[in-house]
């Protein structure tokens, strides 16, 4: 079986070690930086295999280098980014299963926050990595993308099932939480998610994961109805 550990990295970034409990093979998704990997992968003996980035920004690829020198590991990346990734070895495409003896994903192209942005969706394990599109509460500032690709790319995320655990880039989850409750003040599902992220936040825990499920209940990006309620709200947010 599969187990994710949340690690943090730089001020309120996550990196997670996708670890096959039989064998201690893993992979990292997003490293932003080496050090807090390596301390974790050494203290427990993990053999990292592969680094999967989400998208090019520094703050999910900054630990690529070293961590590659250090374990051989693969890095895996959107074949469009191949000259934006550091260190690139596997390329991947919209709608590509990745497999190798250990882990299988499924790949999915969600552009908006850059234009290379993809989704590691591992079905069998109902795992989603959603980098800097999906946030718990919130999705990702539009830096290289439209807001009909975000638009586009949130709905893809929206038909995954409802059970499957959505792990992304940033605690960023209460901030988000005040700007749904401000458009949406009498959703009885977000107020009970609310009272669940003050408590894990109070005792120094992640508020990740979140499922899809709760996002569609919560998530005011993933309750618009359409491209314009869409394009309000994400620039209220920016200004918020």
């Amino acid at each position: 079986s599969m187990k994710v550990e949340i690690i943090k990295c730089l001020q309120d970034n996550y990196s997670y070690l996708l670890i096959n409990e039989i064998n201690q093979n893993a992979c990292v998704i997003d490293p932003s930086e080496s050090k807090p990997i390596i301390d974790f992968v050494e203290k427990k003996n993990i053999n990292l295999k592969f680094i999967l980035n989400t998208h090019h920004h520094h703050d999910h690829v900054g630990g690529n280098n070293e961590l590659k020198k250090k374990y051989r590991a693969k890095v895996i990346g959107f074949k469009n980014d191949k000259d934006r990734i550091p260190e690139i070895d596997i390329f991947v495409e919209n709608n590509q299963t990745w497999t190798n003896e250990d882990f299988e994903a499924k790949i999915i192209h969600i552009p908006g926050h850059t234009s290379g942005h993809i989704c590691f969706y591992f079905s069998k394990d109902k795992i989603a990595f959603t980098g800097d599109t999906l946030f718990s509460l919130g999705c990702g500032r539009i830096f290289e993308g439209t807001y009909e690709q975000m638009f586009a790319s949130l709905n893809k995320l929206k038909k995954l099932p409802i059970d499957t655990k959505v792990y992304c880039g940033h605690e960023y989850t209460l901030k988000n939480s005040i700007f749904c409750s401000q458009h949406e003040k009498n959703n009885k599902n977000l107020e009970k998610k609310i009272f669940e992220i003050e408590d894990k936040l109070k005792n120094n825990l992640p508020t990740i994961p979140s499922t899809i499920g709760e996002e569609l209940a919560c998530n005011i990006f993933l309750r618009a109805k359409n491209l314009e309620d869409f394009s309000k709200l994400r620039d209220l947010k920016d200004n918020f």
